[in-house]
């Protein structure tokens, strides 16, 4: 396979295309409804979206991708439901295309208006691959140490960091990783479980 024909790279780093793909997954028999009802209230406006039986891709400036995958899991936010996001940021394959991307709209976040007033606890495991790098590991130190200053941090498991605290702070916190790839890297990968009203205490 050569690099042009890299399938699933979706960033795109050297004309400012960041990218993500995800997947909602309410737990619940209401969960078209749940999933649904977040789509009508997240504004995809500035992003290239495309919808799958497996899962979205997003794809614009990385203000933008950030705010609709944010406005999609606190939109579909329900109090009695436990829901989980998976999802893959990305940014500088080489594989990758500057197509299918907005990149000519404005930096105003069209979704956090709506979603800023809403609260609640979330626990995530991330995993951050600096792509190419020999010292790999000190770019992951120093997103964990990101993670610790903006007191999201819980602990280190294998393979994976665990975040947990407010919505809002753990997103910033992850898409405040993210731009830390876009200043000191040429690829990366930010691989993210987000999780909310788990029935499991540990």
């Amino acid at each position: 396979m050569g690099l042009k024909d890299c399938l699933w790279c979706i960033g795109g780093a050297s004309k400012g295309v960041s990218g993500a793909r995800f997947s909602l997954y309410p737990m619940s028999d209401k969960f078209v409804d749940v999933i649904l009802g977040g789509l009508e209230n997240t504004d995809t406006s500035k992003v290239w979206k495309q919808t799958d039986k497996l899962s979205t891709c997003v794809r614009g400036k990385r203000v933008h991708v950030f705010d609709v995958v944010k406005g999609l899991f606190i939109n579909a936010y329900r109090e009695d439901i436990h829901m989980a996001l998976e999802a893959t940021f990305s940014k500088g394959c080489p594989g990758d295309t500057d197509a299918d991307s907005f990149m000519e709209v404005d930096d105003d976040r069209v979704n956090e208006e709506r979603i800023k007033d809403k609260h609640f606890n979330v626990v995530s495991k991330i995993s951050f691959y600096p792509m190419g790098e020999e010292d790999y590991m000190e770019h992951i130190a120093k997103v964990v140490m990101l993670a610790k200053d903006r007191g999201v941090f819980s602990k280190s498991s294998h393979y994976v960091s665990i975040l947990e605290g407010d919505v809002h702070n753990v997103f910033d916190t992850l898409e405040e990783i993210f731009k830390y790839g876009e200043d000191h890297l040429s690829h990366y990968i930010l691989q993210v479980t987000i999780s909310v009203n788990s029935p499991t205490k540990e």
